[in-house]
């Protein structure tokens, strides 16, 4: 028990720091934070964060964690996305959509099975991933460490923000945050 919530506290906080480290990357590069009023605006914006992560019901108590058999789909998404988009020039949306609307027809394989149902959304957050541009993602290699990192924490979210969409792209963005801090610190 004590390490599911400790599991389940530690993906919390990380969601919570990486949208306030966001946050603030945005506001060093848009605004004069030597400005006053910037500054309070920004902690307003963090404080909205903070109060809304603490205030909405966004998370079952226990905590469950998804298969990885179904989590190693993450970074088979964001390889074939980032492949067509690179590689073709269809772009990252049409690639993105063409992907996603190919693994929409896996549940379609075994209609009772619970596995195929889980699939779908699996490779879908690898294609978030998979979508960022070239100049974020410029090689294959920062795309799989980034749909890993997005595939652990869709692993470690499965009963965190139930009922609210953006769940697969928030999972897909945490993953290229990561891997772009690494390469920054690096």
């Amino acid at each position: 028990m004590k390490k599911s919530k400790a599991l389940r506290t530690f993906t919390i906080i990380a969601v919570l720091i990486i949208q306030i480290a966001f946050l603030l990357f945005i506001a060093k590069s848009h605004y004069d934070l030597n400005n006053n009023i910037s500054i309070i605006i920004l902690i307003g914006i963090i404080m909205s964060v903070l109060l809304g992560h603490y205030v909405l019901d966004l998370h079952e108590k226990d905590l469950e964690l998804e298969k990885l058999s179904v989590v190693i789909w993450v970074p088979f998404g964001a390889m074939c996305c980032y492949l067509l988009n690179s590689k073709t020039g269809l772009g990252s949306v049409i690639s993105a959509g063409a992907i996603g609307t190919l693994a929409s027809f896996l549940p379609n394989i075994n209609k009772r099975s619970n596995y195929f149902k889980k699939i779908s959304p699996a490779i879908y957050c690898g294609v978030f991933v998979g979508m960022s541009s070239t100049v974020v993602s410029p090689s294959m290699a920062y795309v799989v460490t980034a749909s890993i990192i997005a595939g652990l924490f869709l692993l470690l979210s499965k009963n965190l923000f139930t009922g609210f969409g953006g769940k697969l792209g928030t999972m897909a963005f945490m993953g290229l945050f990561i891997v772009y801090l690494i390469k920054l610190v690096s």
